[in-house]
């Protein structure tokens, strides 16, 4: 009997320390995944346009961040800035915002070596569409439309 009852210790033993390990290698993976969701975070409007600018669309920038526009009603004028989803280590970044007319115009732009954000850069919309643009590293994104 004696000898059963060790054998039945020594197993318990053994599945709770598989059952601890099990646990402790389910819990690895858990932590692994809220690292990579930390990392995958996307970019979100950080206000640098201003009082009175209100988001109207954004548009990716690759997966490394986003392009904004915004809209001021009082003042009739287009903001644009480009987001990268987490800061980081210098990089070449830039933003560009121009209007659809039906001659050449010229456009905005804000382009060099950032940690987080490139722009803001402004443009008299009133009564014309938006044309924007965003670039993080080799990454680029853009769009166009919002007339008014």
């Amino acid at each position: 009997m004696k000898l059963n009852l060790s054998r039945r210790t020594t197993t318990a033993a053994a599945l709770a320390t598989l059952a601890l390990g099990g646990t402790i290698a389910a819990t690895a993976p858990a932590s692994a995944a809220t690292t990579t969701k930390a990392a995958a975070a996307t970019a979100t409007y950080n206000g640098a346009c201003g009082t009175g600018y209100k988001v109207i669309d954004s548009t990716p920038v690759g997966n490394v961040g986003k392009v904004f526009l915004t809209w001021n009603e009082s003042t009739g004028k287009n903001c644009a800035v480009t987001i990268r989803n987490a800061p980081g280590a210098k990089i070449f970044m830039a933003v560009e915002l121009n209007v659809s007319v039906g001659h050449e115009s010229t456009p905005v732009v804000d382009s060099g070596q950032y940690t987080s954000y490139a722009g803001p850069v402004y443009m008299p919309a009133r009564g014309q569409c938006a044309v924007w643009y965003g670039v993080i590293g080799t990454a680029k994104g853009g769009d166009s439309g919002h007339c008014g």
